[in-house]
């Protein structure tokens, strides 16, 4: 039987746990692992009946990594933990030898920076060990480099320009609150926006290039332009691209919210002295916030992330739109997660089952767009995340 290591226990990690048990015939027993046992606990106890061991292990330390992963014999090691902790994971896979997949590319918990780079360094390393690593296997990253390969393969001689659009239409009542860890969120959102043109990458001020895009099932929404990582990857696997850009839509509380707590400095990431004791305000503002894992049985709404293609078949200039539309309370009503994490954990789970079935197997570090895209096309709609296409008018 197979023995699945899942790291981390927050709401993603939920929907890998639900869906990889749908495929118990694929996963086998399920080790589930994070730093605080009582969440490993509660997600174990929505699904009794399911194989399911839980540990304790401190995703910072290698020693401990590498004791879990030889003491349950894991054939694979999914990475759902915090970004901060995609290098000492992989270093615990590369010692041990098995095979590695993880949802963000990492991020140095001093500095509001990520990039692939460091994990990408560790190719060699994953060649002699005889394994593969999949980086980015969520959904953006993850599905969307998936909707540029099968474009790629099946549309186009060459993608000129690439726009990847993730609209979160969904309303948890709170004032503000973010839908994964907010470090993270706020983060990202708070940095300067990057995209890539001719060659060369452009910075842009945060918010500074916003664009309204009418997104099936939802609307018109104001999407705003920011860096993504798959952006990185994406722009040495498209043939023939000239620009990339990654937009998403923010309501105005939201900015605004975001703005204020920017003013006044409680997004710093930089410890700062409080009555007599060092706190990072990042941190300090994650306590106050809502859980995200909480949100599921709150959020209406619905989800939209696609990408809009164009560039040149057999002499014609064409466009296309491919997205998936994932509805909050349909997603927690299945696996007791809102759609965020749901879209997220779904395509972690199809990305290992590919791996664990041989379908996606190369010794060395990989993104998503550099596999053979039809077989993940067919598996979203199987798993849950059923996609559309549309030609667009030039």
């Amino acid at each position: 039987m197979k023995v699945t290591l899942i790291i981390g226990a927050g709401g993603v990690s939920r929907v890998v746990v639900h869906k990889c048990v749908q495929n118990a015939e694929v996963f086998g027993k399920i080790v589930l692992a994070s730093r605080t046992l009582a969440r490993c606990e509660e997600i174990k106890s929505e699904l009794p009946n399911a194989n399911i061991e839980v540990a304790q292990v401190d995703a910072d330390s290698v020693e401990e990594l590498v004791k879990l992963i030889s003491t349950c014999r894991a054939d694979i090691v999914i990475n759902v933990a915090l970004p901060y902790q995609d290098l000492t994971i992989m270093d615990a896979c590369i010692a041990t030898k098995v095979p590695y997949l993880d949802t963000a590319n990492y991020e140095h918990p001093d500095e509001a920076k990520f990039e692939y780079k460091l994990q990408w360094e560790r190719d060699d390393k994953f060649k002699e060990a005889g394994i593969m690593s999949l980086l980015g296997s969520g959904f953006d990253p993850g599905v969307t480099n998936v909707f540029c390969a099968y474009a790629q393969k099946h549309y186009f001689d060459e993608i000129h320009t690439i726009d990847i659009m993730d609209c979160n239409a969904g309303d948890h009542g709170y004032p503000f609150a973010t839908n994964f860890n907010p470090e993270i969120n706020l983060r990202e959102v708070s940095a300067n926006g990057r995209y890539w043109e001719n060659g060369e990458w452009i910075e842009t001020k945060p918010m500074q290039i916003m664009q309204v895009w009418d997104y099936p099932e939802i609307g018109e929404k104001d999407s705003y332009l920011l860096y993504h990582e798959e952006m990185e990857s994406l722009v040495k696997h498209i043939k023939g691209l000239k620009r990339i850009r990654f937009f998403m839509t923010f309501g105005q509380s939201y900015l605004t919210h975001m703005k204020c707590l920017e003013n006044v400095g409680m997004l710093g990431i930089k410890e700062v002295e409080h009555k007599g004791q060092k706190i990072v305000p990042m941190e300090f503002l994650k306590t106050l916030l809502p859980d995200p894992a909480s949100l599921g049985s709150r959020t209406k709404g619905k989800t939209n992330i696609g990408i809009i293609a164009e560039g040149i078949k057999d002499g014609v200039r064409k466009k296309i739109y491919i997205y998936q539309v994932s509805d909050h309370e349909k997603c927690f009503k299945e696996v007791n997660s809102q759609a965020v994490s749901y879209t997220t954990g779904v395509p972690a789970m199809i990305g290992a089952k590919l791996m664990l079935e041989g379908k996606w197997n190369k010794q060395g570090v990989y993104n998503m767009e550099e596999f053979n895209p039809d077989i993940f096309m067919d598996e979203l709609n199987k798993q849950g995340l059923p996609w559309q296409i549309k030609e667009l008018d030039i």
